[in-house]
């Protein structure tokens, strides 16, 4: 018989770290380049988006290729696919704020 403890099931594990940080860092990431999109902050802000999304990506992309489990495990494997979703996101947002503005006539 097997007996499961609450702090496996509701520890901070190092999975789940990793997830919360990847997750952080593309919030950061959209939020950043959303807001230089909308011009509310220059290029610096549209490049730290970008930054941002990529490592949201490395961090979440890591952490869901080192997850033992599936959902629901401790692993992280699900912030770590939010991570790239989010990531993926700010690196989108911060390219289009990039890109060359037209020039007006």
């Amino acid at each position: 018989m097997s007996v499961l403890l609450a702090a496996d099931v509701y520890g901070m594990t190092p999975g789940r770290i990793g997830a919360i940080a990847g997750a952080v860092l593309g919030l950061i990431a959209v939020v950043a380049a959303g807001l230089a999109l909308a011009r509310r902050i220059g290029r610096r802000g549209a490049a730290v988006g970008v930054a941002c999304g990529v490592a949201a990506m490395a961090t979440g992309g890591l952490v869901v290729l080192t997850a033992d489990g599936g959902l629901g495990t401790g692993n992280g494997l699900g912030g770590g696919v939010v991570a790239l979703g989010v990531g993926l996101l700010g690196v989108a947002l911060g390219g289009l704020a990039l890109r060359p503005k037209p020039v007006q006539r």
